[in-house]
């Protein structure tokens, strides 16, 4: 049964309702974690077209994943609204470029490469370049960064330049180079890569009005989800889609983009207001997925000193009841903490967990190893995500393979489950599972496809074994895996979109995070958003953990990961990356003439007065909130002229970058900052630290000012 489009928006919380009651005209959804963003878009669409605003073929929804275009068109299907197209940006280009090729080129499209690392293998040969296999792949991202960001072979160094962005391999010029024989490589293949789809579409549209105005007049309405991690390329693809016209509606959440090194950027969405005027926002801040506690810790992460949210994010609401406390546990080492973490995992298990809600995340992939062993060891199925896709396992080709073969002697005798579970029989498979290992996981990837069977028969009573293949295809298409009884193991960027009952945060270290080779200020943020992605990526029960050392009996050097500071009040004082001193010893240690300090960056040991002041090296990157630090500068900019002073006089930048680095709770903490006397914390001590809290500046001017 068709609903009506009253039924459509009172399925709606309020802010999911005022998404999908304008279907016209510009609108920006920001929405943060769990608040149900897929759910307020389909239901705006739904109602688009249940109310007559849409006409179904002439709405374009995009995303960023086959698996979500496939998830947007289900619930589009159960809503009773067919015909919209939901595609993946490159996957709606292509179907363009296919589509207008033979009228603006002529002939057939050319071939797309299904990986690049080939040819950068021959340019880098023709170049005579000696790459190894991880360079070559560092390169190939290369190439991807420079196209998706519109650039030259002669307009790529002095970008790289200008974003400071260290590159592998090669100086930018070098690069620059290989970028030009690169594309001559390509052009003698007559091929072209995943970005050229993108950019020839882009051409097209560009230099073809009538091609243009096709499109234009095929899609009136656009939805793009995940709209943060938009690339300058994508955005030039969709403008070009919309023309003069402002039919299109955003949904993003800033404290999400991780996919800078891709070329994307919240900046599209933080700015969009500006290049649609009268533009719709709303945001969605109602969290359906995560426990109070964890929406709490999740807040605080992205928290500044003063509790004001980072990056653009919203501050989370959440729906539903308390559960148990997140937890943050320290082990001696490595080794320890995957041993710590299996045990923690085998516990969730045997009390009843499903090994399919559980999850270990954690920042590179080298982390993955320790704690497959650790869970093999123990018997513990597990399934590393982000490395072979469910549909390519070798086992679930060859199982489908015999599954297609069976379907043409289907004569209905069987039924569907039990015939499905015999022809897996016939790999190998039986009903015992294994102990762990390669070996467990290919029995839960054919176990998967079981109770798949099993499920499609009961969804759909009439069907046979060629209409489940058929679904099995559908599935492959859209990346649309089933679920695999196993615990996940992850990379924090994979986990983005996901979510399980209980996850596990591997490896909280300043150093894996933020990871060392994040420098700049904005580069750490980045680092902050990948700990709130996989905070927010539990229902029920979180645990973060992290090693003092990397090897048994090592030094015990590192230190929790920094982006906890925020949060001692919900996991403790351990979660403090500088432990919180008393006013005595503080005042003991600034009247000291040698001050035992470590740098907050780096962990190591100050020697100058200056480093000592700032609490961290002079080469290492600064870690103060630049909303906390611009608050400070304007109260020392209203201070100045209420006293008729220079601004430096009250306090230097290097000054206020200290405050805003340390955060200090109180007089005795900011008397130990260098360029803070006696005279100057008496006069301005109260009000720098109203200012810290949140204050407002006038107010705080007009109470502390003596003239």
């Amino acid at each position: 049964m068709i609903p009506t489009p009253d039924a459509i928006l009172d399925a709606l919380d309020p802010e999911q309702r005022e998404v999908a009651a304008h279907p016209s005209g510009p609108m920006v959804v920001l929405a943060g974690a769990g608040t149900g963003k897929t759910r307020a878009i389909t239901h705006r669409i739904a109602y688009g077209v249940l109310s007559g605003a849409y006409h179904p073929q002439r709405v374009l929804a995009v995303t960023f994943t086959a698996r979500a275009a496939g998830e947007m068109r289900t619930r589009l299907r159960d809503l009773g609204v067919g015909g919209v197209q939901a595609r993946t940006f490159h996957a709606a280009a292509l179907r363009q470029l296919h589509y207008f090729w033979p009228k603006a080129i002529g002939g057939a499209a050319p071939e797309v490469l299904a990986h690049k690392a080939p040819v950068v293998a021959e340019t880098a040969g023709r170049l005579r370049l000696r790459l190894d296999r991880s360079e070559l792949r560092d390169v190939a991202a290369e190439v991807e960064w420079a196209k998706v960001n519109l650039l030259t072979p002669e307009s790529y160094p002095a970008a790289v330049r200008a974003a400071n962005r260290d590159i592998p391999v090669m100086d930018a010029t070098a690069m620059g180079r290989l970028l030009s024989v690169y594309e001559d490589v390509k052009q003698e293949r007559g091929v072209i890569d995943f970005e050229d789809v993108l950019l020839l579409t882009v051409g097209i549209l560009a230099e073809r009005d009538d091609i243009a105005r096709e499109v234009r007049d095929q899609y009136r309405h656009f939805v793009v989800d995940e709209y943060q991690d938009v690339n300058a390329l994508q955005q030039r693809l969709l403008d070009l889609w919309l023309g003069e016209r402002h039919e299109v509606c955003v949904v993003g959440d800033p404290a999400q983009t991780i996919y800078s090194f891709t070329g994307a950027t919240p900046r599209h969405l933080l700015e969009f207001g500006s290049h649609q005027p009268g533009a719709r926002t709303v945001q969605l801040v109602r969290n359906y997925r995560s426990s109070l506690q964890i929406v709490a810790l999740a807040n605080r992460v992205v928290s500044g000193p003063s509790g004001m949210p980072r990056s653009g994010a919203v501050t989370l609401q959440a729906q539903r009841g308390p559960g148990p406390a997140p937890r943050l546990i320290a082990h001696d080492d490595d080794e320890a903490e995957a041993a710590g973490i299996a045990d923690l995992v085998t516990g969730w298990i045997d009390a009843g967990r499903p090994a399919s809600q559980i999850a270990i995340l954690f920042r590179t992939n080298g982390q993955s190893e320790a704690f497959e062993s650790a869970l093999a060891a123990r018997g513990v199925p597990y399934l590393v995500r982000g490395g072979e896709r469910f549909f390519s396992r070798r086992e679930v080709r060859e199982a489908i393979v015999l599954l297609r073969g069976a379907a043409r002697s289907d004569d209905g005798s069987v039924d569907l489950p039990t015939l499905v579970r015999d022809v897996i029989r016939g790999t190998g498979w039986s009903e015992t599972a294994p102990t762990g290992g390669a070996s467990r996981e290919r029995w839960e990837s054919l176990r998967a496809l079981v109770e798949l069977g099993a499920s499609f028969a009961a969804a759909t009573p009439t069907a046979r074994l060629p209409e489940f293949i058929r679904e099995l295809d559908e599935r492959a298409s859209a990346q649309h895996a089933p679920t695999v009884e196993g615990v996940t193991l992850a990379s924090l960027h994979a986990a983005k979109g996901l979510e399980w009952d209980a996850v596990v945060l591997g490896g909280v270290s300043d150093g894996l995070l933020p990871i060392t080779m994040a420098e700049t200020a904005e580069q750490i943020e980045e680092e902050r958003r990948l700990l709130y992605v996989g905070v927010t990526r539990a229902r029920e029960e979180l645990v973060l953990s992290w090693a003092r050392a990397r090897n048994p009996g090592g030094r015990a050097s590192r230190r929790v990961s920094r982006f906890l500071d925020t949060a001692a009040s919900i996991l403790g004082e351990g979660a403090r990356s500088q432990p919180k001193t008393t006013a005595r010893v503080r005042r003991e240690s600034s009247s000291s003439t040698v001050k035992s300090r470590t740098c907050r960056t780096c962990g190591a040991t100050l020697t100058t007065a200056v480093e000592k002041g700032q609490g961290r090296c002079t080469n290492c990157p600064a870690t103060y909130d630049e909303a906390t630090f611009e608050r400070l500068r304007q109260w020392r900019l209203a201070t100045s002229k209420a006293q008729q002073l220079p601004a430096f006089v009250v306090f230097t930048d290097a000054t206020l970058i200290a405050i805003a680095e340390t955060t200090p709770e109180d007089l005795a903490g900011l008397s130990v900052i260098s360029g803070i006397g006696a005279r100057k914390l008496d006069q301005y001590g109260a009000a720098v630290l109203e200012v810290l809290r949140g204050g407002d500046i006038d107010d705080i001017v007009a109470s502390h000012t003596h003239t």
